[in-house]
């Protein structure tokens, strides 16, 4: 995208790629060594396996270049593993927790004193935590060990061709409400007590959405004789008749089946604020229905039959109710509805019977909502053996911003997103973060040392990132450009570029949430098409450095996928560039606005769903036949194009069938109101999420960075 809507000036793209674990700079090669266990009726030590990897930064799950190793994110094991608590390792040395980062699926614990030596204390052994020895006061206590029998809590109620009453049909297991004392509770290897009074150990915890999904060993269960309305107890011993324990395959997110009754007293909801081709104050314009949040309190609310009053006084009955995302679609009987008459501001109450003038039923088309965002199926929480990268991401693009005052004012002209953004992002299931900078703030006067304060502020973002299980893609927002004199000119000469990014990997290298270096953002009119020769330059200086993480190597005419073959064949002219020892990802960006700038300025223009597909396929195939890799680092749609979401979805799967991670156009702060932002000041629905969390929830089959 050529210009920054919101600021007026040259657009800042930002890509950070989420972390899978903290330590997944490097592909798993093998799996966790063993399950963790839990002494659910002891005072003892909490011991846990070393998840087993190896490669050049790790051992056996030891990290080689400081005190530290993985371990699986369990959770028992995130309440045993806290700052300050002492753990034994296989030889037989104890030192103290310093630090502990839970990252997806795994837990980085570092500790104090010298390297650890994988060799002697990594997988396949343990390390156990250290009960009743004498340690320093530590502001979070281990964790105890299991609760006793008086926590229980209900069953969830519902039932379909995978349920019953709660209990799963398949194997052995039961859901339950996902909520902090429940997960703290039905950790893995606790033994809980059923209503007919037999106690199995709990095998795996499967968070899915609004529910947590216990397995055990053993046989299934009988809903009839456990499930709802009947509850589950955590007990501190086995008592009672204990199933053994069996392997079990993990139960797929509970997909509960709504109460088949209107409720018997009034429910009030508020409308969701948002107008688009489609929409009028959260009003559907083509069929009768509207949009309210997507809350446990509304789902059960409004249902299939039940009758909603409206702000005019009409009740209507409910008959279809679509789960989009962080909305919910409620479809009604009878005629459109007026947005001005009944929509937000607006209120809209379940009634227990029909009251005031209700409009006779018709039959009304399924209003075509956003893309929705499935809960994610649960996965076995193990170590990914390299499989399983994060392919959809955002950019934040707050300290590009102001290019034309550079280095400029921080917090004035620019920012860098706090973490704020870091913890929601992560939250909304986006795990890869573009991070922007410009070349002058970070360097203020060529050939000099970087500036302390600039180079802080990206620490501090890439220590926000590793706290929340992000991965960060450091970009120069540059344009290929240093106060406006192009690279390769007598001012900016090609090596003093390339001792910069040389300067830069020196000071970030090693830090475990940096996943690759953007080494210049949409290169245009670069002249003499000195940008293959350059970029070489660059990546070959990062190469002295750091030998392993990605170097992401935009396109020249603004990296416009569509026109990738036209201006970047000659990308690859010299060997090193297409040798994938290197760890070469070739960037691309693509819009689907008519003149690909991202601007979108005609409101009234449409997109064919297959659109952005078609624009970017001419450069997947160049990726293939060349056997490389592949990265779209920027793309982005306008709040108001429902047609815009469609062809979203399309071009998100077609990339994640090619392996190719992509990150969003954009988020952070200062936006204000912007088209295409995920984060707005008002806080209004975003249509854009819906596509993106679909496609970053889904199952990831990835092991690298493709198509390759």
């Amino acid at each position: 995208m050529s210009t920054n809507v919101f600021t007026g000036a040259p657009k800042a793209l930002v890509r950070s790629i989420a972390l899978a674990a903290v330590f997944s700079a490097v592909a798993f090669t093998g799996e966790v060594a063993a399950e963790i266990t839990v002494s659910a009726s002891s005072a003892a030590a909490f011991t846990s396996s070393i998840n087993k990897f190896t490669s050049t930064d790790f051992l056996n799950g030891v990290w080689r270049r400081t005190a530290g190793l993985s371990v699986p994110a369990s959770s028992a094991a995130i309440a045993a593993f806290k700052p300050g608590v002492q753990i034994k390792f296989a030889d037989g040395q104890v030192r103290k927790i310093t630090r502990v980062y839970v990252v997806g699926k795994n837990i980085s614990i570092y500790v104090d004193g010298g390297l650890l030596d994988g060799s002697k204390v990594g997988a396949p052994r343990t390390i156990s935590t250290v009960v009743n020895s004498v340690t320093a006061p530590s502001t979070t206590a281990p964790a105890p060990t299991a609760p006793s029998s008086s926590y229980s809590v209900k069953l969830n109620s519902f039932t379909s061709t995978d349920w019953d009453k709660g209990i799963y049909r398949k194997s052995p297991g039961f859901s339950i409400p996902d909520t902090a004392a429940n997960k703290a509770a039905f950790a893995v290897g606790a033994s809980v007590k059923l209503a007919d009074g037999q106690v199995r150990k709990i095998s795996a915890v499967y968070d899915a959405g609004a529910h947590l999904s216990v397995m055990m060993g053993g046989s299934a269960l009988s809903a009839s004789a456990v499930g709802y309305p009947n509850s589950v107890s955590v007990v501190s011993a086995t008592a009672g008749t204990t199933t053994p324990p069996t392997t079990v395959a993990p139960a797929p997110a509970p997909a509960p089946t709504p109460a088949p009754t209107a409720p018997s007293t009034t429910y009030t909801a508020g409308m969701n604020n948002f107008t688009s081709a489609d929409w009028d104050n959260g009003i559907y314009r083509k069929a009768a229905g509207f949009s309210i949040p997507d809350t446990s309190a509304n789902k059960a609310a409004f249902v299939t039959g039940a009758s909603v009053k409206l702000a005019d006084g009409q009740v209507r009955k409910v008959t279809a109710v679509y789960d989009v995302g962080a909305h919910l679609s409620v479809m009604l009987s009878g005629t459109v509805l007026s947005g001005s008459a009944v929509g937000y501001p607006k209120t809209i109450s379940v009634v227990s019977g029909s009251t005031g003038t209700t409009t006779p039923p018709a039959t009304v088309a399924p209003a075509p909502a956003p893309t929705p965002a499935p809960t994610p199926a649960p996965t076995t929480p193990v170590v990914s053996d390299g499989s399983g990268i994060d392919l959809v991401g955002v950019n934040f693009g707050s300290g590009v911003f102001d290019p034309s005052n550079v280095p400029g004012i921080y917090n004035k002209g620019y920012t860098f997103a706090d973490e704020s953004y870091y913890k929601r992002h992560s939250e909304l299931g986006f795990k890869l973060v573009r991070l922007g900078f410009l070349w002058e703030r970070i360097q203020p006067k060529l050939g000099t040392e970087l500036d302390a304060a600039e180079l802080g502020r990206i620490k501090q973002s890439l220590d926000y990132a590793q706290k929340h299980g992000i991965k960060v893609i450091l970009d120069m927002h540059n344009y290929y450009r240093y106060y406006g004199k192009v690279i390769n000119s007598p001012e900016v000469p090609r090596a003093q570029f390339a001792e910069t990014w040389r300067k830069i990997a020196v000071h970030l290298s090693k830090h475990p949430a940096l996943y690759g270096y953007g080494l210049m953002n949409e290169p245009y009119n670069t002249g003499n098409n000195m940008w293959p020769q350059t970029a070489q330059a660059a990546g070959q200086a990062i190469r002295k450095i750091d030998p392993t993480k990605w170097i992401m190597i935009a396109g020249d005419r603004y990296s416009s996928a569509f026109h990738w073959q036209k201006y970047n064949t000659q990308l690859i002219n010299d060997p090193w560039m297409r040798d994938p020892k290197n760890n070469l990802v070739y960037e691309a960006h693509q819009y689907l606005d008519y003149d690909y700038s991202g601007t979108y300025r005609n409101r009234a223009e449409t997109f064919a769903p297959m659109l952005g597909v078609e624009r970017v396929k001419p450069w997947v195939e160049w990726l293939k036949k060349n056997k490389l890799r592949g990265y779209i680092g920027e793309h982005g749609i306008p709040d108001f194009s429902p047609s815009a979401v469609v062809a979203t979805d399309n071009l998100l799967a077609y990339l994640a069938e090619n392996c190719i991670p992509s990150t969003y156009w954009a988020a952070g702060p200062r936006w204000g109101e912007n088209i295409m932002s995920l984060d707005v000041q008002s806080g209004k629905h975003r249509p854009q999420l819906a596509p993106l969390q679909k496609h970053a929830a889904a199952k990831k089959t990835c092991s690298t960075i493709g198509p390759l």
